[in-house]
């Protein structure tokens, strides 16, 4: 397939996964169109669900908002989609909308609010600068409303962190430092090596390196980093690490597109390739990962997953699983919104169509090369 057929395809299977959420947001209909799945039994899901559904959309979404370098039929729905998701940030921290989501209650808001925080810092001159004054201004209060909760000392520690830095991009004297200090301190003491970072003090086998850990730290030193010597200290090592990690989850992909399934919250599908997708993005491949085999590795597992029609009912909105329906794999805090993670895996969107990432001639990635007994060079490992 040509390349420019393959960029196609990923933008239409993006909007295919997205649409729902931003065009029943946008009409401030998501709470009465969207549907609550959950494998448990606990019913304050439907408190958090839409904020999850909305912020995970835009994170996964905004470098693709943000790319400037596009024509035609693409450029006219990059636009469409910006001004959109412009009104649902307006109608989701509007108090007279129906639309209006939970930043206060509960702790999970602290995670969707973070990754609301991340697609706006990924696209700020689409998704922050245009907003209208009040409506940034809600927005800073919403963030701000998270901080009477504790995050867990795991993961979440950038989620607070992440908070924290786009208010800090908003130029308001109250970014807290603390919260972002604590939050880098703690990731580099829980690096385990080889590219690797634990998931609090112990190490967990299974894709939240991809899912937040790394994409989120790249994302907050990017933000932040100069603000302190320490933290730009942290920025290159950061960089390297994510780079080596990356060449790990694309050796994970096999000859066929599946990925080995282990760990939790494997319902966010290919989400699971989040950081993969930032380092094409950020043109931070390791040495021997080329693009192209990148981008054909992805469309592997994309193309994979989307075999399953059952990954969506009847009206487009996804279903709890990982090959199609398989409500089993929820854990209990999964419901419909969460599993629009999967978004993350199209942040290469962001690179224009004459990058090599689009543009060079398909490859095989290293497992399909592997496998069909090509030679290739052997395996490293990073201190």
């Amino acid at each position: 397939m040509p390349c420019s057929d393959t960029r196609s395809e990923w933008v239409a299977d993006m909007l295919k996964i997205c649409s729902p959420v931003l065009r029943a947001l946008s009409r401030d209909r998501l709470r009465l169109e969207m549907p609550v799945e959950s494998s448990s039994p606990r019913e304050d899901r439907e408190q958090y669900t839409y904020l999850e559904a909305f912020g995970r959309t835009v994170m996964g979404m905004a470098p693709w908002i943000a790319c400037g370098d596009l024509e035609g039929e693409e450029e006219s729905l990059r636009k469409e989609y910006a001004e959109m998701t412009r009104v649902c940030i307006s109608n989701a921290v509007d108090p007279a909308r129906n639309d209006r989501m939970n930043f206060s209650e509960g702790y999970q808001p602290i995670v969707d609010a973070a990754f609301l925080a991340q697609g706006i810092l990924r696209a700020p001159k689409e998704l922050w600068d245009p907003l209208d004054p009040e409506v940034k201004a809600r927005l800073l209060d919403a963030m701000r409303a998270t901080r009477t909760r504790k995050p867990y000392q795991s993961n979440w520690l950038l989620f607070s962190a992440m908070i924290e830095c786009l208010i800090h991009h908003a130029g308001s004297p109250d970014w807290d430092p603390m919260r972002i200090d604590l939050a880098l301190l703690k990731i580099e003491e829980w690096y385990k090596g080889d590219g690797w970072y634990g998931d609090g003090r112990d190490f967990h086998w299974d894709y939240y390196n991809s899912f937040v850990i790394q994409p989120m730290l790249i994302d907050v030193l990017d933000e932040i980093g100069d603000e302190d010597p320490r933290w730009a200290a942290m920025k290159e090592p950061a960089r390297v690490r994510a780079s080596h990690y990356a060449a790990h989850l694309e050796h994970l992909i096999s000859p066929e597109g599946s990925y080995p399934l282990i760990g939790r919250s494997l319902a966010y599908r290919f989400g699971a390739f989040q950081a993969l997708s930032q380092a094409a993005l950020m043109h931070n491949l390791e040495e021997g990962i080329c693009p192209a085999q990148v981008r054909c590795a992805l469309t592997a597992v994309i193309r994979r997953i989307l075999s399953f029609s059952s990954m969506f009912d009847e009206d487009g909105w996804l279903t709890i699983g990982i090959c199609g329906h398989q409500p089993d794999m929820g854990e209990p805090y999964i419901s419909t919104g969460s599993l629009y993670l999967c978004s993350a895996v199209f942040l290469a969107l962001g690179l224009p169509a004459c990058d090599p990432f689009w543009s060079d001639p398909d490859a095989d990635w290293t497992m399909k090369s592997l496998w069909n007994g090509e030679n290739r060079s052997c395996e490293h490992a990073l201190a």
